[in-house]
């Protein structure tokens, strides 16, 4: 076991793929450099220019050119700093990347994947702040990551690269410092990772759903909730899709609570999707209406106390727990 920080878990995650297999290589704007936060520093020194390749800057140019380079048989990391930029993409992605598979019937593949820094951090503002993983979430032929934890940044970019389809992999900014254990494997984390959540804390009073860097402030909230005598279960989702029904359903059905929180905004936001099919599959064990904690639909601000009023914060999901354990 290492101590890695969720930064590095990423960096020796392409590292290990990129020493095991030659066709696997990365490429996006400054990654010579080490990446705007430094999560490939060293790899260009270590791989050569022609494997952590620097580019224009043109997201739908970089993106265009990894989407080609799959279809031919290499193994493409596409970075593109900000999830925001992804955006600049999104035909490549959409309408090329996602649908080739199924287009082609099976006989071409698109085993990239894009590398998505999401969430607000430090008054990034409106255009490098925000989480969009419903979108993706919303396209066939698409995976989509989320990690939380240094140890899944490592497993599921790993994992995301081995993939045969075009996995989505987004990496909360705020998590680049949080360190964790994990342990380097020779052979890859496969497809087994994806749809696979984690019981973060167990609990029989209310289930909570979260993703990404909400985990920690669901954590917090439930080791307040515990001091008044709530026993809160924690779900890391860990991949959006495919997710997690049968643990999502399983522990709603057995504290007949559920309340999901996402940094994202609410509306249109995954948490609805989740919500739906709780409501759907388990409806006759609820003890009353399922909740949801996301965003309100505002662009996010450069000022901090602006930024923090549309922040999910800790006290917003302890209060809501409440409110839900005390409904009638």
């Amino acid at each position: 076991m290492e101590t890695m920080s969720y930064l590095e878990a990423g960096r020796a995650a392409l590292s290990d793929e990129m020493s095991a297999d030659p066709d696997v290589w990365a490429l996006g704007e400054d990654l010579g450099r080490g990446g705007v936060f430094g999560q490939y520093r060293g790899l260009a020194e270590e791989f050569g220019p022609e494997r952590i390749m620097d580019t224009p800057i043109s997201e739908a140019c970089i993106m265009g050119a990894a989407v080609g380079a799959a279809m031919m048989g290499t193994r493409p990391v596409v970075e593109m700093r900000f999830s925001d930029f992804a955006l600049c993409a999104i035909d490549e992605l959409v309408n090329q990347a996602a649908k080739a598979r199924y287009m082609f019937g099976g006989q071409t593949r698109v085993p990239l994947v894009v590398r998505e820094p999401m969430g607000m951090w430090r008054s990034s503002a409106a255009q490098h702040s925000q989480s969009l993983e419903a979108w993706y979430a919303h396209i066939p032929g698409l995976v989509v990551t989320a990690p939380a934890t240094p140890e899944d940044n490592y497993r599921l970019l790993r994992a995301a690269i081995r993939a045969d389809d075009p996995v989505v992999h987004l990496e909360h900014k705020d998590l680049w410092p949080v360190e964790g254990a994990l342990e380097r494997t020779v052979t890859p984390p496969g497809a087994e990772e994806f749809g696979r959540a984690r019981i973060a804390r167990q609990g029989g009073d209310l289930s909570i759903i979260t993703w990404s860097a909400m985990l920690y402030r669901c954590l917090e909230a439930a080791e307040a909730l515990a001091a008044e005598g709530i026993q809160a279960e924690i779900i890391d989702l860990r991949t959006l899709w495919p997710w997690d029904k049968a643990t999502v359903l399983e522990s709603t059905a057995r504290t007949g609570r559920c309340l999901i929180v996402h940094e994202a905004v609410a509306v249109g936001g995954f948490g609805g999707e989740i919500a739906a099919t709780v409501q759907e599959k388990v409806f006759s064990s609820l003890k009353g209406p399922v909740r949801r904690l996301g965003a309100p639909r505002v662009p996010i601000s450069y000022a901090p106390p602006l930024e923090d009023m549309v922040r999910v914060g800790t006290e917003q999901i302890i209060t809501t727990a409440r409110e839900m354990m005390h409904a009638k």
